[in-house]
């Protein structure tokens, strides 16, 4: 019998090996590669797009095939860093491993480029839009003109809408056009009669004052707080753009309002990289077709009095929230800085029961990445939502601009953050402020 089964064995062995040269062999670009490229790779590697160069085309991609392999096989490549099972989330990146060994067999094969009549129909960019051609476009009115080295304070920019009527929207996405200088972008709403950034001017850069990296005023006394715009009455978060990050867009039946006579105020984060560029961003926008059954919002959980001691390797923060209606969580966004290490949400229901929605082991801060779940999350009213972050501020941290200093909340990349940006569902007629509870 064991004869049988160590016979069957190598059966089955030599099954798999002869199928892996058959793939090694006969695996080209356009039948094999260039559709695995459309589903995961293009969205970035794509001229005008944060990645390097481009994967639109088999003359694009052939210069690169030993490092694309590379990456594939250590995971670098395509950016996902939560440590759930695969599937959890829709927009998932990752390869399956079928796919890795397709990628692997095509570059070991002599990366070739096969017949191009197998190619796949080519994915339509409009005009490098993700999301199509816009309803909307709202755009910066002037230049704005960023030195090759020095700091860059945030950057507020008031633009009006000219929107006369209420409207709903179903997709949004923001592109800067100097990306490799651009951290990231926070798009705003800001309705008629909003207090937010009043001193503001239409057009015209902005930068109100705040802490720059110095101990909070008041220590805290709890977890952390809710930093919600709620404090600033008539604000909503419409936008966002990151590193790596997709636009925002909504589900059939569900979509994010936009009040007549609003502004949109754009939060810019620019860093200086040695390359002097000019920034004129702009956001596009897609309405509904008809008036939605549920309304979508952006938010975020945040610890303003974070404190990250001098040298620590693990220093751990936590922000938190209860719930004080009924909501479903859709998705989930960390963000932290560069002495960020990792990043977990955590609910804990009205029964006791807690539960780990994204578990981020290695945060990287060159990708703050949009996890979208799956199925979206019902949390009642009274659930806790929890983010803890670590970080590390020893000189094992390459990117530590400075171990010796404790590190407090702050703008810039070399001070920190803690916010969890996450997206709601609630009713269409729900105001966002109702969502919290006094605040202790």
């Amino acid at each position: 019998m064991m004869i049988r089964l160590f016979a069957c064995g190598l059966i089955i062995a030599a099954g798999v090996f002869a199928a892996t040269v058959s793939k090694s062999k006969d695996a080209t670009f356009h039948k094999d590669v260039e559709p695995l490229f459309q589903k995961h790779c293009q969205e970035c590697h794509r001229p005008g797009e944060i990645a390097p160069f481009s994967l639109l085309s088999y003359k694009d991609a052939r210069p690169w095939a030993k490092s694309i392999r590379g990456a594939v096989l250590t995971g670098k490549m395509p950016p996902w860093f939560s440590s759930d099972p695969h599937g959890q989330f829709s927009n998932d990146r990752r390869l399956s491993q079928d796919e890795i060994d397709t990628v692997v067999a095509w570059v070991d094969g002599g990366a070739k480029e096969g017949d191009p009549k197998d190619a796949p129909k080519p994915v339509e960019w409009s005009d490098g839009w993700a999301i199509g051609k816009p309803d909307l476009i709202v755009e910066m009115p002037n230049d704005f003109q960023i030195p090759a080295s020095g700091t860059v304070e945030y950057t507020w920019i008031v633009v009006p809408t000219g929107v006369t009527a209420d409207k709903w929207i179903s997709k949004i996405e923001v592109r800067p056009s100097a990306r490799r200088q651009v951290h990231h972008v926070v798009v705003y709403e800001r309705e008629q009669g909003s207090l937010f950034m009043k001193n503001a001017k239409p057009g015209i850069p902005f930068y109100p004052p705040g802490r720059k990296g110095s101990p909070p005023p008041t220590e805290d006394k709890g977890q952390g707080i809710f930093e919600f715009q709620a404090s600033n009455k008539g604000t909503e978060i419409l936008g966002l753009y990151v590193p790596g990050g997709p636009p925002f867009d909504c589900k059939p039946g569900q979509a994010r309002l936009l009040k007549a006579g609003s502004d949109l105020v754009f939060q810019m984060h620019y860093t200086t990289n040695g390359t002097a560029a000019t920034d004129k961003t702009r956001v596009g926008i897609v309405f509904a077709k008809e008036p939605p059954k549920e309304r979508v919002f952006n938010t975020f959980v945040a610890n303003p009095f974070l404190k990250i001691p001098a040298g620590d390797a693990n220093a751990p923060v936590h922000a938190q929230l209860t719930l004080a209606r009924d909501v479903e969580l859709l998705s989930m966004i960390p963000h932290m800085h560069v002495r960020g290490k990792s990043f977990q949400y955590k609910v804990t229901y009205p029964d006791g029961r807690s539960e780990l929605l994204l578990d981020v082991p290695k945060y990287d801060f060159n990708w703050q990445l949009n996890y979208r779940l799956a199925e979206p999350r019902r949390l009642p009213k009274g659930t806790k939502l929890e983010c803890i972050a670590t970080y590390d501020n020893s000189p094992n941290n390459p990117a530590n601009p400075d171990p010796g200093k404790d590190v407090y909340w702050g703008d810039q990349s070399w001070e920190e953050m803690l916010a969890g940006f996450v997206d709601f569902v609630v009713p269409v007629d729900f105001e966002p402020w109702d969502l919290v509870r006094a605040r202790r």
